[in-house]
C-alpha cells in the first residue's frame, strides 16, 4: 500500500492485518499488559482488542518503531484511538495485567515464568525452553529466540507438572482462562517431546477443567497421539512454519531433517484420533514461501481436516533474521482472503477448536478474515 495515498477507514480484517504487519508506535508504551521483548513468541508484541478481537500487534521491532500507526494513550475509560496520518481509524482498548502474575508457586518460582497470559483469555507455556535445534546456529531455527528468556532471567528451564497445574489453576479462577497453549523446545529422543507434554497435560487436568492444545515436532511414533489424547490434550499443533523444502532447509535446518511428507502422514494419523479441525499447523508468511506455494499446502491440509494458521512473520531482535522484513498487508491479504473461504468451504472454523493458536486468533488476522467470509456468504 501506497503510505501517501488518500487513507480510508478500513474495515476491521483489513485494519488487523495493516497493524500486525507494520505494527504500530504507542504514545503509552505502559498501556494494558507488560510487553514481552525478546525471547519465546509471540514476543516484541502487545494485547489490543479491536472491535471485539484481541490481537497481538508488534511494538518493539524495527517496523514498529517507523509504522504509521498511532496508538493514543488511554482515556479515563481505558479507550485509546487509533489514527494514521492524522485520520482516526478507530478505538482500542488493552488487555490488563492478569493477576495471577502476582503469585509465586509453593517452591517459591513466580508464576509469570511458568506461564503467561496471551491475547485476553490464553494461557500460555513453553514446558521446556531449551532446544536440541537450538544449540548450533547450523541447526536452529533462524527466526527462534527460547533462549532468551531464560538467559535474561524470565523463565525457567524445565516445568513442572505441579507447577504448571498451580498456575493454570489460579489463571481459570483469578483471571478466566478460557483455554491453553502448551508448546516445547525439542528435547533429545524420538518422541520430539510428546512424553514431557503428556505428563504435564495429566497433571494439569488433574488440577482444573482447562482445554489444552499441546505442539510439538511430529514424533516418530504415531501412538503417541493416542497417549496424548488419554492423558486430555483436547487439540494438536504440529508447526511447519515454511512449507517448501529448499526455505525450510534454509531458514530452520535442523527441524527440516522432518520432512514435509513426514508432516503430512503425522497430520492424517493426529486427524485420526483429535478429528477434524483439531490439528492444527502453524505458517509464518514472509519467509520465502509465495502465495501460491502456501495455498496449494492449505489447500491440502484443509482437505484432510488440518487447520492452517497463517500469521505474518515478525522479525525478534537477536536472532539471524531479526532484520529480515515483515510480509506486506497486500501479500498477506492475497492468502488470507482465499484461506479464509477454504476454511468455511472444508468446515473448519476457528470457533470450533476446542484449544490453541487457531482458536485464540491473537497474531493473524485470518478468524476475522473468516467471519467476515461467512457473514458475506450467509448474506449472498
Amino acid at each position: 500500500m501506497d503510505l501517501t495515498s488518500e487513507i480510508q477507514p478500513l474495515p476491521t480484517e483489513r485494519l488487523i492485518n495493516e497493524l500486525q504487519s507494520y505494527g504500530v508506535r504507542l504514545v503509552d508504551p505502559r498501556a494494558g499488559a507488560e510487553s514481552r521483548r525478546g525471547g519465546a513468541g509471540p514476543s516484541d508484541h502487545k494485547a489490543m482488542t479491536i472491535d471485539g478481537m484481541t490481537v497481538m500487534v508488534p511494538v518493539h521491532t524495527a517496523p514498529a518503531f517507523e509504522s504509521p500507526y498511532l496508538v493514543e494513550a488511554p482515556d479515563a475509560y481505558g479507550r485509546s484511538r487509533i489514527s494514521r496520518e492524522g485520520l482516526v481509524l478507530g478505538e482500542v482498548s488493552f488487555p490488563q495485567q492478569p493477576k495471577f502474575y502476582r503469585l509465586t508457586t509453593a517452591d517459591g518460582i513466580p508464576y509469570s515464568k511458568i506461564a503467561v497470559l496471551h491475547g485476553r483469555d490464553v494461557l500460555a507455556t513453553t514446558v521446556l525452553q531449551s532446544c536440541v535445534r537450538y544449540q548450533s546456529r547450523t541447526k536452529t531455527c533462524q527466526f527462534c529466540a527460547i533462549g532468551q528468556s531464560l538467559a535474561a532471567g524470565r523463565t525457567i528451564e524445565r516445568k513442572t507438572p505441579a507447577q504448571l497445574a498451580e498456575v493454570a489453576k489460579a489463571a481459570v479462577e483469578l483471571d478466566g482462562v478460557k483455554h491453553m497453549v502448551m508448546t516445547t523446545g525439542t528435547p533429545p529422543g524420538k518422541d520430539r517431546g510428546a512424553a514431557i507434554l503428556t505428563e504435564s497435560v495429566r497433571a494439569i487436568k488433574a488440577a482444573v477443567a482447562l482445554p489444552i492444545q499441546a505442539q510439538c515436532e511430529p514424533p516418530d511414533d504415531d501412538a503417541w497421539f493416542a497417549r496424548m489424547r488419554e492423558a486430555g490434550v483436547d487439540a494438536l499443533g504440529m508447526h511447519l512454519e515454511a512449507v517448501t523444502e529448499p526455505v525450510r532447509h534454509r531458514i530452520m535446518p535442523g527441524k527440516a531433517q522432518v520432512s514435509v511428507a513426514r508432516y503430512f502422514t503425522a497430520f492424517e494419523a493426529a486427524v485420526a484420533v483429535f478429528g477434524r479441525g483439531q490439528v492444527s499447523t502453524y505458517i509464518l508468511a514472509g519467509l520465502g514461501d509465495t502465495r501460491e506455494e502456501i495455498l496449494d499446502i492449505c489447500r491440502r491440509l484443509t482437505a484432510i481436516g488440518v487447520y492452517p494458521f497463517v500469521v505474518p512473520f515478525v522479525p525478534i531482535s537477536g536472532t539471524p533474521l531479526e532484520s529480515h522484513p515483515t510480509p506486506s498487508p497486500a501479500f498477506m491479504h492475497s492468502i488470507l482472503g482465499p484461506l479464509s473461504g477454504m476454511l468455511i468451504a472444508t468446515g473448519l472454523k476457528a470457533i470450533d477448536v476446542k484449544a490453541g493458536c487457531a482458536k485464540c486468533g491473537a497474531c493473524s488476522a485470518l478468524s476475522t478474515y473468516e467471519r467476515q467470509n461467512a457473514g458475506a456468504r450467509a448474506c449472498s
